[in-house]
């Protein structure tokens, strides 16, 4: 299975989300999309389901000198989430990693403002949170979107994505009440490969988006 770009990608798991809420396992459904691949693809399932569309701002913390590398992640003012198991076999520890997360954390709080303002984000007590990305590698920074979630009490937790690495999918289990990915190639490499349009999105397109979705959309 392959994608001709995001937003065929969110199209797709439209489909099957909406599958889910004609059984009726989606109560008051809202949309979180982890900027700024995850926006695209959540555009296409927020209209399906009728439901508003936010960001949730989360910033993966990369390998010193090499920021591409994830192992860790933050969102919000939540303590950074390590990936244990990388950082035991890199010989790291936490606390020397204070110069990259006080970065990221900083990136974070200046993407939550661009993106929405003074907005809030919306209450997901009592609904079905859905956040989506693009794709997962590792998983780091969805992990840490989806407990920043759980401490506010949605009746249901879903994570979904068009592709994801298998390992990383059977890792997600225990952090969401539901995990709907829609493939698992057993020669997965990163996300883009198995998109043939891939192209980075901007914060211009992200303000875009929201903009355009918030105007039609319920609160």
């Amino acid at each position: 299975m392959r994608f001709h770009d995001r937003r065929e990608a969110g199209q797709e798991l439209a489909v099957r989300l909406m599958e889910w809420a004609a059984d009726g396992d989606l109560v008051n459904p809202v949309v979180l999309a982890l900027p700024r691949g995850g926006v695209p693809v959540a555009v296409p399932v927020a209209q399906a389901l009728s439901a508003p569309l936010d960001v949730l701002v989360a910033r993966k913390i990369g390998l010193p000198g090499q920021p591409e590398t994830g192992i860790g992640a933050i969102v919000g003012d939540d303590p950074p989430l390590f990936d244990r198991r990388a950082l035991e076999m890199l010989g790291l520890r936490e606390d020397r990693l204070g110069p990259e997360v006080a970065r990221e954390r900083t990136e974070l709080h200046r993407r939550a403002l661009l993106y929405r303002g003074e907005r809030s984000t919306p209450d997901v007590r009592g609904r079905a949170a859905i956040v989506i990305d693009d794709g997962l590698a590792t998983g780091v920074t969805a992990r840490a979107a989806l407990r920043h979630l759980r401490h506010q009490d949605p009746a249901r937790l879903i994570l979904a994505i068009p592709v994801c690495a298998p390992e990383t999918a059977d890792t997600m289990r225990s952090e969401g009440d539901d995990i709907l990915c829609l493939h698992r190639p057993s020669d997965f490499r990163a996300v883009g490969q198995w998109y043939d349009n891939f192209d980075q999105v901007s914060d211009d397109e992200v303000i875009d988006i929201l903009q355009e979705h918030s105007a039609s959309a319920p609160s």
